[in-house]
């Protein structure tokens, strides 16, 4: 099969840091060349792929420092998008609904994976107009907001097998990776520490648009002696981090669409403790791979209860769900049912 993956811009596939969009852009395609599939990557120039490369800036957008506006550079890749349309059997987005109307008006087979939140008002009437798009939820809870919308499958996230290392035996700090912001509330993670009195690990991006939440309300927050700020991580370092945790603090206050953080410490035998918002239920197994709480009382009793938690049966949870394996079979078979349906001559390959 002919495939073309649209990532967006903002971070290069795979990202150098933070970024779990073009992670799982890069994971997937990778599979489907695995697979035997031919697969063409529209994505900034300083991306690492097995497909084959249409470049569509120079470097990532995060990290270019002359880069005013970002839109102009993904308005320029769907035109690249457009002019190649007919040579791919499917076009695969990850970039949000930014492609609809060029999409409905050309032949080629097309979906979408949405990546974010979807509670936001202004997105009902723009999934109204184009609730022909055929679209993926990364979680069931993920398309709560938009039930009308054409959603023709769920597609939990994935990681390559061997990508993180089994951690046998459990560390003795709590961590916390992802993203300085309110949503996060890692806040809520380091009053966890200091109520249990367990060291806390924070490896975290802040981006501009937190950086006065940071300056506020978590800066302030780092003096407690129960805290240690590591700052952004790479994947290599992510492993080392995640797997030498005692476990994950991941007590978020908003609708997390997936949260791939929750399965890559899972890789690594860690378990997770999740505040019960967003898509927590689907991905963490209760006493498996984790504890789900509603509040800060059940959240340090969870950090007393991880003792019990076998680490191989949680490493093994991410093996029988979450590997970006199964993540391309459930993607293929997506693939196949809508080529079967908008192009029923076609032979799938």
């Amino acid at each position: 099969m002919r495939i073309a993956q649209v990532a967006p811009l903002h971070e290069s596939v795979p990202p150098k840091c933070y970024g779990g969009t073009e992670r799982i852009v890069h994971y997937l395609t990778e599979e489907l060349i695995k697979k035997g599939h031919e697969v063409t990557l529209f994505a900034s120039a300083d991306s690492r792929t097995s497909a084959k490369l249409i470049p569509c800036c120079r470097e990532s957008l995060r990290l270019a420092s002359n880069c005013q506006d970002r839109l102009a550079h993904h308005v320029l890749m769907l035109e690249k998008v457009a002019q190649m349309a007919d040579q791919f059997d499917l076009i695969h987005f990850h970039i949000d609904y930014i492609h609809f109307p060029l999409m409905r008006r050309l032949k080629t087979p097309h979906l979408t994976t949405l990546h974010g939140r979807l509670d936001i008002p202004d997105l009902e009437p723009l999934y109204r107009e184009f609730a022909d798009m055929p679209l993926v939820s990364i979680s069931n809870d993920q398309r709560k907001p938009l039930p009308f919308a054409r959603w023709v499958g769920t597609v939990y996230h994935g990681l390559p097998k061997d990508l993180y290392r089994f951690y046998a035996r459990p560390g003795n700090y709590l961590a916390f990776l992802g993203r300085i912001s309110p949503e996060k509330r890692p806040d809520r993670a380091i009053k966890i520490a200091e109520k249990v009195g367990m060291k806390l690990l924070m490896a975290a991006k802040i981006d501009e648009a937190d950086r006065e939440y940071y300056e506020n309300v978590i800066k302030p927050m780092l003096k407690s002696p129960w805290v240690e700020f590591v700052g952004e991580i790479n994947d290599k370092e992510k492993n080392e981090f995640l797997g030498k945790a005692y476990a994950l603090l991941f007590l978020i206050d908003w609708p997390e669409p997936f949260g791939l953080v929750m399965i890559e410490a899972m890789a690594c035998g860690t378990p997770v403790i999740a505040w019960r918002c967003g898509s927590v239920p689907e991905v963490i197994e209760e006493g498996v791979s984790g504890f789900i709480v509603e509040s800060m009382e059940e959240a340090a009793r969870a950090v007393e209860k991880v003792q019990d938690i076998k680490r191989i049966l949680c490493r093994k949870a991410f093996e029988r769900r979450f590997t970006s394996e199964r993540m391309a079979e459930d993607y293929l078979r997506i693939y196949g049912e809508l080529l079967v349906k908008e192009r029923p001559l076609l032979k799938v390959a």
